[in-house]
């Protein structure tokens, strides 16, 4: 069984929105740092955000800043990413990942992932 599990993915049109949700099945993101990555075709792994769960401090890749937003809920048992405004270039599988701390996260280091969840953007 998988620890953490991506979902909400799918295909959209450029200019239009989507909400992923991370779920986490054996734990809690509680006193970790949870992050979303995504892997485009033919490209390798990029970083997107971090959110430190405990005090919700989150960081953006300068190519999603001001397009996507992370957060999670009191429970700390789901981390979310909402992209609105997307692009064609969005295209990829999204991963969400838990990490020790922020450091670790923006490296995609030494931790949990998910399976990922495609999302498609239409131009």
């Amino acid at each position: 069984e998988r620890e953490l599990v991506e979902s909400g993915g799918g295909l959209v049109q450029a200019g239009g929105s989507l909400r992923l949700s991370c779920a986490a099945s054996a734990y809690t993101f509680s006193g970790y740092t949870a992050g979303w990555f995504r892997r485009a075709p033919g490209k390798g792994r990029e970083w997107i955000s971090c959110i430190v769960a405990n005090d919700y401090s989150t960081t953006y890749a300068d190519s999603v800043k001001g397009r996507f937003t992370t957060d999670t809920d009191f429970t700390r048992r789901a981390v979310y990413l909402q992209m609105d405004d997307l692009k064609p270039e969005d295209t990829a599988i999204y991963y969400c990942g838990r990490f020790q701390n922020e450091a670790a996260c923006r490296t995609g280091s030494f931790g949990s992932w998910g399976q990922g969840t495609q999302v498609t953007v239409s131009s």
